[in-house]
């Protein structure tokens, strides 16, 4: 399966039944609220380890939009690699048209931020997607996620759930998040930074 323009944005996260609403998980719930705007479905996919919403992003200069792939992975974190691979091999598309959306510890809590390329900063998702895709030069949506308080291990703090004081900034940023992806593949990176970053 093949289009010239189709992007790919994968959320990452460990399985929803035992880890749904951790800060590990955010990557995950930004690409389930994206796939709920544009009215897309998530389907088991017969080729690919994961999850995955085929949709298109309105952009006026295609008819019917910009086709774009969804794909939250099955399995953990430190797997994500594989279904990111599969994805990219079944639709034939290049890593210049990948997003990853993540949690990052050294972003504060609710702080969004657009990127493209970089180093994996210990997280385990992205280190994987670099061994199983031999790059890191992919777009990244970082969801901030904030330091542990204290001496708490950074491995337990990410798998609990946002606190009550945390939540409503993480229900913002997560909405945010969305509308910053469709800017990034309707405008580009720049232009989906100047408008998002805050």
């Amino acid at each position: 399966m093949r289009d010239d323009d189709r992007w790919i944005i994968a959320g990452l996260g460990n399985p929803e039944a035992d880890y749904g609403g951790t800060r590990h998980n955010i990557g995950a719930d930004v690409v389930r609220a994206l796939a709920d705007k544009l009215d897309a479905t998530f389907k088991p996919h017969k080729k690919v380890q994961a999850q995955v919403a085929d949709c298109f992003v309105p952009d006026p200069p295609h008819p019917r939009g910009t086709p774009l792939s969804l794909v939250v992975p099955f399995g953990y974190m430190n797997r994500s690699g594989g279904p990111v691979q599969q994805a990219l091999a079944y639709y034939k598309v290049p890593l210049e048209r990948l997003v990853v959306v993540h949690d990052d510890l050294d972003l504060d809590v609710g702080k969004l931020r657009l990127k493209h390329g970089g180093g994996d900063a210990g997280h385990k998702g992205l280190k994987d997607i670099r061994q199983r895709t031999g790059s890191g030069d992919y777009f990244r949506v970082r969801i901030g996620i904030g330091r542990p308080p204290g001496r708490q291990d950074p491995a337990d703090y990410v798998l609990k759930r946002f606190g009550s004081a945390d939540r409503e900034e993480i229900d913002v940023v997560v909405a945010e998040a969305c509308d910053a992806l469709i800017a990034l593949v309707q405008d580009g990176l720049e232009t989906a930074q100047n408008r998002h970053h805050r």
